[in-house]
């Protein structure tokens, strides 16, 4: 005796129909991975005004039990490192930490080359023709694209001096910091022009050292776009064709924290 068939034929065809039709889930890149993350440790640089990273050893050795335990407590502030600024950082009312979409936290990656200018200007800043100029090389940037700006003074890490331009601490030292940034009219022009998901450069602030009024910050964070700063190894990146994966620590209600940036090289 047969029993009776859990689905009928006609049943099973539309199954089969409905899984053919259903989207799919796009493939996740392969490639080579490289960390665009610095080591946070005692030398990982800061914002002169800021807490430095402390690493508090809990525990490290074995128990009474028998097993081998290790712990840690750490403090540092949320700007410091390879870091996250959300936009509320410089713009009231927008996204905090926690509220970034993902979306804007992987994607393709862009990558504009201004070692050359940067290597004999400390202070310079990117321009719209820096994006003019690629554009025309390369094409117009992709919308969700995450622009990455490479100075050429990750090299310089973890030296404070060449890093940052001063080995100074406290408020003073706050107008001898010397570094390349963005300009305010490129990041106007990016805003008005393009759409990008987030930006991210190899230096320690998105506006360059010498800014007093951080008019790029505020500009990319009232539209609600992130920024990645002390970004590490942008030498090993293609122009394009990288995708970039940028995790943060998920601090609710945060004006930035430690990120987790990597890439996928084709």
């Amino acid at each position: 005796m047969f029993s009776r068939p859990l689905l009928s034929c006609s049943c099973l065809a539309l199954l089969v129909f409905w899984f053919a039709c259903a989207p799919q889930p796009a493939p996740f890149p392969n490639g080579r991975l490289v960390d665009l993350t610095h080591a946070f440790s005692e030398e990982t640089l800061y914002w002169p005004t800021a807490k430095p990273f402390a690493l508090e050893k809990v525990a490290d050795g074995v128990t009474p039990a028998g097993f081998y335990y290790a712990a840690n407590n750490f403090t540092a502030a949320e700007h410091g490192g390879t870091h996250l600024d959300a936009p509320i950082h410089f713009s009231e009312g927008k996204f905090t930490s926690d509220q970034i979409p993902l979306e804007q936290l992987l994607g393709a990656a862009i990558v504009l080359d201004v070692t050359a200018a940067a290597a004999t200007n400390r202070d310079y800043q990117v321009s719209v023709a820096d994006f003019e100029a690629w554009e025309q090389a390369h094409g117009q940037i992709p919308d969700k694209s995450i622009v990455l700006l490479r100075t050429g003074y990750g090299k310089f890490w973890p030296n404070r001096e060449q890093y940052l331009g001063t080995v100074e601490f406290g408020a003073e030292a706050v107008a001898k910091l010397h570094f390349p940034g963005l300009h305010p009219e490129a990041a106007k022009w990016l805003v008005n022009n393009r759409k990008i998901s987030a930006i991210g450069l190899d230096t320690p602030s998105i506006d360059y050292g010498q800014s007093t009024l951080f008019e790029s910050h505020v500009t990319l964070f009232g539209a609600n776009v992130p920024a990645f700063e002390n970004v590490a190894n942008l030498e090993q990146l293609p122009v394009t064709g990288a995708t970039v994966i940028a995790l943060p620590m998920k601090i609710k209600g945060g004006s930035g924290g430690p990120l987790r940036i990597i890439v996928i090289v084709p």
